[in-house]
């Protein structure tokens, strides 16, 4: 991962995703160093938070940014939770990982429509799919507005979204309601219209 990031980084890359995840990881510490040098050298670098209903905050998922909920080694670097395509108590995808510290935004990661092995397409269900839409948008915002920075990336995704206030269910279990807002920093779903408004 660490010689993914720095390959990817040095060859010219302005938007990484890394759409995967482990519970364990031998040297995390060399990853966050690769992490640093992508914001360091001006690459967003867009997380999926992982499909195990697990409160950040509180248990490590790899790659991170930061030990715990310490101090984050990038402002360039997201990650993000999964919704379901629908909008009410039941939008957060019962397996979507969350933290109000961990986790910064929410995108569309349900029946996404995908390629899968063999030449075929699938509808397709995971954070996997949520981090590419804001890899795009990263994408998107890049390519029209050259000028900004990856810092500012992040910033004007983050403050363009829809922000919700709304009670949902959390790990489809309808005995675990909380506060949208407790479930992500931005407290926010992902809006690429906004994002481009402002980005101008």
């Amino acid at each position: 991962v660490y010689l993914a990031i720095k390959y990817a980084v040095d060859n010219g890359a302005k938007v990484i995703n890394t759409s995967f995840g482990k519970d364990y990881s031998p040297h995390s510490d060399k990853v966050r160093e690769a992490i640093a040098y992508a914001s360091q050298n001006d690459v967003v670098i867009v997380n999926a938070a992982g499909n195990d209903k697990q409160y950040l905050d509180k248990k490590d998922t790899f790659p991170n940014v930061a030990i715990g909920t310490g101090k984050e080694v990038s402002n360039t670097f997201f990650t993000v939770g999964s919704l379901y395509p629908k909008y009410g108590s039941e939008m957060i995808a019962s397996y979507s990982n969350y933290g109000k510290i961990n986790v910064d935004i929410f995108a569309p990661g349900s029946k996404i429509y995908s390629t899968v092995p063999e030449n075929n397409y699938d509808n397709m269900n995971g954070t996997s799919m949520a981090s590419p839409a804001i890899a795009g948008i990263a994408a998107l915002i890049r390519s029209q507005y050259p000028k900004l920075s990856a810092a500012q990336v992040k910033q004007v995704i983050l403050e363009s979204g829809l922000s919700l206030k709304a009670k949902v269910m959390v790990g489809g279990n309808s005995s675990n309601i909380k506060s949208f807002d407790a479930l992500c920093t931005s407290g926010k779903i992902a809006n690429a219209y906004n994002a481009l408004i402002l980005a101008s």
